[in-house]
């Protein structure tokens, strides 16, 4: 199913959907795919030029100035969207190699990952400048380590960030300050590891694809609980009311592709099938009735679409939209 495709400058007002968008950075074609959450039609806004052609990684939406982050990483910046019309509000600098991030309007911050720097970037949301560079710990980078995932607490003063590709069966989460900035904690974990947590509990999801588990630590304490089996748990999306944690199965060609973990009792409550493989990042509606994920590669341009009729009845696979090339991350905004 091939939906109409608009394409739109960044300084073009889109109509002013209800239900909110789903904002989706399309790495290989330098442009993010706006789909309207009501009617799921999609329209392209192109990056604003850079040095290089761009590089969209990842999306935040931060409420304080009602703003899109989008990291691009071959300019080393992080473009801000006006959320109304998509015009470009301003770049921000950051570091070499951006790639995951994840902010807090609770503190007006926005961390940035830089994984060829090995450096976390900290921008404030609502004055739109450089708060800080933090090196990421110099004897996991020195095993082979590279920052990778990032979340911010939204109700506490910590931030955590997952080091991969370090020599040996763990890779590791560590535990950052945001008012300080300084590490605090750390635990191994599995390989490949990517992080979710949720306000109404203390825990941390780690899904980690290379160690074929999901797990669980307590954040206060960085301890770990019972891990929660999942071949290939790659993506990460947290219900609203923190009641289900969906993970991806990236591996697996599209079959048992979105994963549901009840929060309550971690366990594995439901499996979905994708038509289309390589399924990576999630993002959720307010209302948890629509699930997006995207499904990346080199030539891929599909995002698969879940739609939930009511909350007693589990989600199903209603379309697939087609976007830029190498869609990655994605985010609601509203």
């Amino acid at each position: 199913l091939l939906p109409l495709t608009l394409l739109v400058l960044a300084t073009l007002a889109l109509p002013a959907w209800a239900g909110g968008n789903i904002v989706v950075a399309n790495r290989a074609s330098g442009d993010i795919s706006v789909i309207d959450v009501d009617t799921d039609a999609v329209a392209t806004i192109a990056m604003p030029a850079g040095t290089n052609p761009p590089q969209p990684m990842y999306v935040f939406y931060s409420a304080g100035r009602a703003l899109a982050f989008v990291g691009d990483r071959a300019n080393n910046r992080v473009v801000a969207f006006r959320a109304g019309d998509f015009s470009v509000e301003t770049s921000v600098p950051a570091g070499n190699g951006v790639f995951h991030m994840w902010g807090s309007d609770a503190i007006d911050q926005l961390w940035i990952n830089n994984d060829i720097d090995n450096t976390i970037t900290v921008i404030d949301t609502v004055a739109l400048t450089v708060i800080t560079t933090i090196p990421t710990p110099a004897d996991l980078v020195a095993l082979g380590g590279k920052p990778h995932d990032v979340i911010v607490e939204p109700n506490a003063p910590y931030a955590y960030v997952t080091m991969l590709g370090i020599a040996g069966p763990d890779d590791y989460v560590v535990k950052y300050s945001t008012d300080t900035f300084l590490e605090i904690g750390r635990q191994a974990v599995g390989k490949d590891p990517h992080l979710s947590l949720a306000r109404q509990s203390n825990l941390l999801y780690v899904p980690c694809q290379n160690s074929n588990a999901v797990f669980v630590l307590d954040r206060a304490t960085l301890s770990l609980m019972p891990s929660i089996p999942v071949a290939s748990a790659h993506g990460a999306g947290m219900s609203r009311n923190g009641k289900s944690f969906y993970t991806t199965n990236i591996a697996g060609g599209g079959v048992d592709a979105l994963v549901e973990i009840d929060t309550k009792t971690n366990t594995v409550v439901d499996l979905w099938d994708t038509t289309v493989p390589v399924p990576h990042n999630i993002a959720l509606t307010p209302n948890g009735k629509k699930i997006y994920i995207t499904h990346s590669g080199a030539v891929a341009n599909a995002v698969s679409i879940f739609t939930r009729k009511n909350k007693n009845q589990p989600p199903s696979l209603t379309t697939v939209v087609t976007v830029g090339q190498n869609p990655f991350g994605l985010a609601y905004v509203p």
